[in-house]
Formats: C-alpha cells, structure tokens, sequence
C-alpha cells in the first residue's frame, strides 16, 4: 500500500535510541502496534505524555513478505503503478488482525547505515510470547532469508523448519492459489463518486481505515470491493496541518493531537462507514466503531468543532453533536481553552424564565411580562423576518415614501406576524436565553441602519420551539453564521433542517406562487371616509375587529378584517384620564392614572380578537362605540377599576346603569382616580312620570323554559326561523370539523357551545365555574341551565356568535301576580304553569318594566284566555296590585283586562273563594 508506506516513511527520533554498529543487540523494548506497513514491517509507538507518542518502524529479522501495491508518484512522471504481489495482502491482513493496537516487545539485531532497524517482534510484554515472524513463516505468508552467514542462528533454523512444514502443508504461498487482489482508488476508478455515494442509500458497509490524514479526514478501504476513499467526517472539522509554500506543513494549535486522538482509535481498525453526502466531490460519512462514534468524541474531547454546511448531511442526529460541542465548550478543553459562552454574565434566572406575551412586534420580535411586571423585548434567535430585496437606493425611497406600510407591503410579513400573534399573545411562554447581540452604530452610507442591544432567545409554547414553526412554514429565514461565531440559537440545526423543508415543500417566502397581497385602507384621520363607512359600521351591529395598537386607555387603533381597514377607536360612555400630549410646541402634562389606564388596556386588548359596536363618529374622523372582550365590556372594566369616570353620553345607552353600578363600586372602594372621593350627601329628589295609557301590543312567542320562581323563557316567532337556519348550519361546521375533547378552558362569562342531553350542541354562555367537571352554562337560545364537564364545551365559532343573531331566550314575569313564599305552594303553580305552557305558543304583551325583567300578561293563542287569571282563579296566586293610574284606568269591562278585574266585584268573590278552598285544605290558614 503505497499511500501507507509513504505517511511513515520518516521516523520518530530521540527517544527509543539504536546507537552501536549493525551487531550491536539493545536490549527488550516495549510499544504498542500503530500500525502494519506489510508483511514484514511494522510502526510501534510508545505511550503518550503531554502529546502524540514516539514512533518507529521495525522491520522483522530473516524474512521476506511480499511486496504491496504502488501508485506512481505524481511529481515522478516516469514512474508507473505496481500491483500487489501474491499474498502480501494476506500477510499484511495477517498482521494488521493480530497486532494493531496491542502490546508487543522486540529486540533490534541490526541497524543499517540509512536507519533501516531489523528486529524480533514478540506479541506481548516479554519473549514468551508469540514469535510474529515465525508465525507468519508457518502460515506460508512469508519466505525465509536463506543467503548469507546464517546457519548458526537457532531462530533461522527454526524459521527454516517452519517454512518446510508449511510447504508439506501447502499453506499460503505455496498453495495452488494465485493469492492477488485488487485495490481500486475510487478518485480513479469512479466517474461520478456522488452516484456512487447515493446507491448505498447511507446503508452502513464495512471498511478498514487505511491512513488518517487528519482529525476529521481519513482513507478507507471499502469491502468487499475494495474502493480505497477519502472520507471527511460529516458534522465536524479539526485543526488542520497548513502547506506552507515550501511545501512544509504546519499544524494549527492541537492538529497532531487530533490526529494522535483518530490514529490511536480507528487506524488499521475494522468499522462500518456511512456515506452520507459528495459535495463537490467531497466525500461525507461517519465511522462507527464498536467503541463508539469517534465524530462524537472528537467533538466531546475539544479536538474539532460543529460545520454547519455539513452538519445537515449527519445521519446520526445533529443534536448529539451539540451536546457534545457543548460538554467541551463548558468545561473548556483544548480548542474551547479560551471559550467564553455568551450568555456567561447573566443570571440563571435571567437565561432561563416564564413569561406572558404582550406584543408581536415583528415577525422576529415579541414583548413579553415578567413576573416582576416589568416588560421586555426579546428577539427570536437566528431567524430573519420577510423582507424586501433591493438596491440600497429603493430602501431610501421605500423609507421615503409615507404609504409604504412593512406589515402589509412587505410579503408575508402580514402571515408571520399574524401567526405569532394567534400562537402567542396573551400566553405563557417558556424563554431560554441564547446571546446578547451587542448594540450596532449605522454606517455612514446609511446602508446599515443602527440597532439597540438585543437579547435573542428560544422561545417555546407547549414543547414546540416558536422559531422553528415559523421557519418550517416558510415564513422566515435561518441566517448564516461565520464558523467561529457562537451567537446562535442553541437549536440552530432543527432550524435549518426546518428551512430545508419549507424550501422543499416551497412553503411561503419559497412558494413559486404570487406572492399574496394585502390592500387596507387606512382610513384614521380621514373624515371623508370615515363617514362612508359610518353608516355600514352602525348596521352591521357587533362586527370583528383586531386591537393593533393602543394609544390611551380610550383611544385604540383596530383592524377590521371583514372591511380590510384601519380606524381609530374611541370607547364610548367613559371619560379616561388623558397622557401627555406636545400640542403647538407646548407640552401637556398626562393626567394621574393615564399610564396605568393605558397599561390596563393594552392588557387586556393589545393584538386581540374584540367585537365593537359602532355609534358615532367624531368631526375628526374617529369612531365611537363599545368594544367587547371575552364577554367583557372595555369601558366597564375601566370604570370597574377606578381608571375612568362615565361620561354624561352614556345616559342614551343601554350600559348606562352597568357604566353607574361599576362606578359606585369603584367609588366605594376609593380605588386609583377615586382615591381622594367623598360621597356627597343625597338629596330626595321626587320624580315625576307622567301619565301614560296601557298599550296592548300581543305578539307570538313560544315558552322554552319556565324557572323555580315562575319567571319564563320565550322565543319571538318571527325569528324562530334565523335560529333554525343557525342551529342547521352550525351543527354542520362541527359535524365537518369537531372540536378537540377537552382543549377548551371555560371562564365566567365566555360565550361558547355545549353537547346537551340529546347529543346536539348548542349556543351557552358560562355562567359560574366550579372545578373543570362542574361547569354552569346556560343555553342562551333556550333559557334552561345545566351543570356539565368542560369536556362537553367548545369555543363558539365566531360566525355563530351573538353578533351575527343576539341570544334568542328572553326572560319574562307574569304581571299583577305575587308568586306565592311557600315553597311546595310556588312549587305547584310551577307545575300547573309548566303543564298549560311550557313548549305550547301564546301571545305576550309587555305591561311594566322591572329591575331585572319585564312583566307581561299571557294569553293563549288559541282560546285567547289570560294564562295569569287563571292561575288567580284556581287560588294558585294572589293579586299584585298595581298603583300606576294607566293600569287601573282602564275601560275594557272584559276580565282579562287585570286593571278592569281588579276593580270589579267579581275579583273580591274569587278571592273569598280561594280563601275558603284554602282553609279546607288547610285548616291552620
């Protein structure tokens, strides 16, 4: 093997010393086999101190091996290649099997005058081991040296003794065998290595390592065919040993270590080799040894670092050789002596911390909570948002031009963020800090803008590493690092393995499809616009709509996604303090409690989905409304918690009595604005109504539910057929997607749907929350409520929600009745009420309003009989007199007229009735 022969052609000096003429014999030695040149030629090395060990080469006394294979040299043109001889590859794999690696003792006999030494190679720590050059004579593996003074040496008698017996037997070279193989040099013999590569299909074949080049390089020899190749192991890279240009080499800091480190492992050993990848007729693969990964172990013992172009390739999972880099870089070994890890001046607790979402400020950059409440921005590591390629000159005149919008001009800049944002915000994130990009300066031709420190972190949400989703969908890219640039995430390959896929699937800023384009109207500010889209805003009732930025606890901007526009938001029915503001140079000081109004807000809104309800708009373009959050009202809550005052406008709105009950509470509590409040004392005021006429005004409902109390649930007719089509159609959107058992958390007042009884499901509200088995809803469509397990509830899809048809059960009271205190008597007017209603279609007018309902007579719609009067004479109820004049003042003489009845002498006799039927009954009454 001439590639062999010539690594080892120069010996290691100055240490085992053969000083004398060629009859001096130096005494026993010892070392250990590195590596087997041929049939009659070894290299042993000493033990290493400090360093790679001594070496020299021993060649066996009084035999002759066959000669191996040359190449010629190439700076030698006249020189030709050279086949094996027969056996000498049996010999040399004779030896290589019996010595490498192991311990022998020898003797030199003889030194020539050009260095060559000739010795006894004995396996083992002394002589009584095996004779190496007398076993190989004995397999016929090797011929002895007949000619010459030798005939009074023992050991070349015994050597001939043994070469006749091996010809008796016709072993090795003197069988009838012809004993030749052949080596081929796949750099030679190979067109198109990377076809040759790709047809194993990275199947582990078995191969001898022929020479170590360096740390991560070798040459191997592959069977059975006997392919001789050049393998960079994949993952890694050493120190190397630098050509100079006097053609010396120079190693880099730890190059022979490393090489001493593979040598001493793999060299001459039996492995299996996986060939991964030929990048530019480069040869990648991984050596497995039954000892171990030696890619691992470089890596783990400091001797080589991670490449990242062929760390993609590695078959045997990329994270291992991280772990493995990191061991070392931790306890700074060899290569990593100086390393210092990037995030080695923080915290534990500021490496590696729980926090909540707050904002997406891009597509690579989030606001999050602390524990502490303190906010800050963290960038997701070694990720690129979307952006747009060009000339240095473009960006300036993008900059310039005040219509050109990032978040909707950019491509995909709009899905990214609107990914982070559906994924993230307002959750709990866990945050693993990787580096701290140091502040950058612009350069003076402005083509590289100035950036503040940035701390750049994983981020992960359930398991799932947020960087890599948005990788793996094509909506971001990885950067590339310089290889000596640690700053990057630690997850740094599942990220480009991420990308790989996006590129392959061609997922989103790789698709060859039109890139999607996004045209909102920004209409804030513009009173002209502002009023075409007033009237359509009014009457679409609760519409759709995205907080994307908050201003002031009252002031929101908003994305309408049905209307693809933005408008400024002004929560109506409140009066919130006010923040500074820079009018006409002069600077206004913020009101007390602008900040926390403001913080509050974004809290609870900032990049949410809300409902607002559009009333008005103001002279400068801005519309007024009421915006909804989960159930909840934002004005209300801001005069809830002491942050705002109800502004006299809210007298005309239905939430005006919520907007006062929220502010005498916060006023009670004396919290934030009210801190400093004194009630004043009341002043009896006497109201004055005025006279009005009853209004008899029957329409159609249909009684759904009928309550402990005797209040009652109806339906209008009139819709009954919206809620029907509704019912159809949402009951078939969840036959074609079902809900996931169980992923929904309910909370107090979220609207949502729930399995009933039946098995179907229905529009529900919750109403109060136990445990995650005892939920109380109550079926807003129906009246009736029921106690069910969070697993029965779903979220509401938005088009079913209460904005697009407003809960169809409304509550109502029998007017001029006082539902009876007993228990078991409430109980059978219930009963009787139920048996005569529940389920049946009546007729219902409104007769006076209550604190928490209306009061209304009921008549049946067939016969036309008050439902109410029937009760009064059945002795079931007694009378509720009225003292409103338009409900005495009445003309009608009927009975079912209850103002007319109870004036009449008739109601004084069923009422003695009642009496006496009750005294028979019971006779303590």
């Amino acid at each position: 093997m001439a590639s062999s022969s010539s690594s080892t052609a120069t010996l290691t000096t100055g240490v085992m010393q053969a000083q004398g003429n060629p009859a001096t014999v130096l005494p026993l030695q010892r070392g250990i086999v590195k590596m087997v040149l041929s049939g009659c030629a070894i290299i042993v090395r000493g033990q290493p101190r400090g360093g790679p060990p001594p070496e020299r080469q021993i060649n066996l006394s009084n035999i002759r091996a066959f000669t191996l294979a040359r190449r010629a040299a190439q700076s030698q043109p006249d020189t030709k290649d050279t086949s094996d001889e027969p056996w000498a590859w049996q010999a040399r794999e004779f030896l290589r099997k019996k010595l490498i690696g192991k311990e022998v003792c020898f003797t030199v006999e003889n030194k020539t005058p050009q260095g060559r030494e000739y010795g006894l190679v004995y396996l083992g720590k002394d002589t009584t081991g095996e004779n190496i050059a007398e076993s190989l004579v004995s397999e016929g593996l090797a011929v002895v040296r007949r000619e010459g003074n030798r005939g009074n040496n023992p050991d070349q008698i015994r050597l001939c003794d043994l070469e006749d017996q091996a010809k008796s037997a016709k072993k090795g070279t003197w069988s009838e065998g012809a004993g030749t193989h052949t080596i081929r040099d796949i750099k030679y013999t190979i067109e198109n290595p990377r076809n040759f590569v790709d047809s194993l299909h990275q199947k582990p074949i078995n191969a001898i390592i022929e020479h170590v080049r360096d740390g991560s390089i070798v040459r191997a020899l592959l069977l059975p065919d006997y392919y001789l190749v050049t393998v960079m192991l994949s993952g890694i890279k050493c120190p190397i040993f630098k050509r100079e240009p006097d053609g010396t080499e120079t190693p880099e800091p730890f190059a022979a270590e490393a090489k001493f480190f593979t040598e001493s492992r793999l060299l001459q050993r039996d492995v299996q080799i996986i060939l991964e990848s030929c990048p530019n007729q480069v040869i990648l693969g991984t050596i497995l040894h039954p000892n171990g990964n030696i890619t691992e172990l470089l890596l783990k013992e400091g001797f080589a670092r991670c490449v990242d172009w062929s760390m993609a390739v590695y078959s045997q999972g990329a994270d291992k050789l991280r772990a493995a880099e990191r061991s070392a870089k931790e306890r700074r070994v060899r290569i990593w002596k100086d390393y210092v890890a990037p995030t080695a001046n923080l915290d534990q607790k500021d490496k590696q911390f729980v926090a909540k979402v707050m904002q997406i400020v891009n597509a690579d950059a989030i606001v999050v909570k602390l524990n502490s409440g303190d906010c800050r921005t963290i960038h997701l590591s070694s990720i690129r948002p979307p952006r747009i390629e060009g000339d240095a000159n473009q960006e300036k005149n993008r900059d310039k031009d005040k219509r050109f919008r990032p978040l909707y001009d950019i491509p995909y800049m709009f899905e990214a963020r609107e990914f982070l944002r559906k994924k993230l915000i307002g959750k709990k994130v866990n945050v693993s800090v990787d580096y701290i990009r140091a502040a950058t300066a612009a350069s003076d031709t402005g083509s590289t803008p100035a950036f503040p420190e940035r701390t750049c972190a994983t981020v992960t949400i359930g398991g799932i590493n947020i960087a890599e989703a948005l990788v793996s969908k094509g909506l971001a890219t990885v950067i590339r690092y310089r290889q000596d640039d640690d700053q990057r995430s630690s997850h740094y390959d599942e990220l480009l393995a991420a990308e790989a896929r996006a590129i392959k699937n061609g997922k989103g800023l790789h698709s060859k499809k039109e890139v999607p384009i996004h045209r909102v109207a920004d209409i804030s500010g513009e009173t002209q616009k502002a009023k075409q889209f007033l009237p359509f805003l009014q009457r679409a009732g609760r519409s759709e709509a995205v907080v994307e930025y908050v201003f002031s606890g009252s002031r929101l901007k908003l994305y309408m996604p049905k209307e693809t526009c933005l408008i400024t938001f002004l929560l109506a029915g409140i009066e919130c303090p006010r923040g500074s503001r820079n009018t006409a140079g002069v600077i206004q000081e913020a009101e007390p409690f602008s900040d926390e109004a403001c913080l509050f807000t974004k809290e609870l809104v900032l990049q949410r989905e809300v409902e607002v309800e559009v009333e008005s708009m103001d002279k400068a373009g801005n519309f007024i409304g009421w915006l909804h959050i989960d159930g909840v009202n934002l004005s209300v809550a801001l005069v809830e918690h002491g942050l705002s005052k109800v502004h006299f406008t809210a007298e005309r709105s239905s939430y005006y009595k919520t907007l006062l009950s929220a502010e005498e509470s916060a006023q009670q509590k004396k919290e934030k604005i009210w801190a400093n409040y004194e009630e004043s004392p009341q002043e009896e005021v006497v109201q004055v109504t005025e006279e009005k006429e009853r209004i008899v005004n029957y329409k159609p409902v249909f009684i759904t539910e009928i309550t402990d109390e005797l209040h009652f649930y109806v339906q209008d007719v009139e819709t009954g057929s919206q809620l029907e089509k509704l019912m159809e159609t949402m009951r078939s959107e969840i036959a074609a997607h079902p809900p996931v058992e169980g992923s929904y958390a309910p909370r107090r007042g979220d609207y949502c749907i729930a399995k009933f009884a039946d098995g179907e499901w229905y529009r529900a509200r919750v109403e109060k929350v136990e445990t995650p088995s005892k939920v109380h809803v109550f079926y807003i469509d129906y009246g009736n409520r029921e106690v069910v397990s969070s697993v029965r509830l779903a979220q509401l899809p938005p088009s079913f929600s209460v904005g697009s048809l407003p809960a169809q059960a409304k509550e109502y009271a029998f007017a001029f009745i006082q539902v009876p205190q007993d228990e078991d008597a409430r109980a059978d007017v219930v009963d009787n009420v139920v048996r005569d209603i529940q389920n049946t279609q009546c007729l219902l007018n409104v007769e006076y309003v209550g604190a928490s309902c209306s009061f209304v007579t009921l008549q049946f719609s067939d016969s036309k009989d008050d439902v109410g009067l029937g009760l009064i004479k059945e002795g079931m109820v007694m009378v509720d007199v009225r003292k409103e004049k338009h409900l005495q003042k009445v003309n009608l003489p009927d009975v079912d007229d209850y103002g007319s009845y109870l004036q009449s002498p008739k109601f004084y006799f069923q009422v003695i009735v009642a009496v006496c039927v009750l005294k028979s009954v019971v006779p303590a009454f």
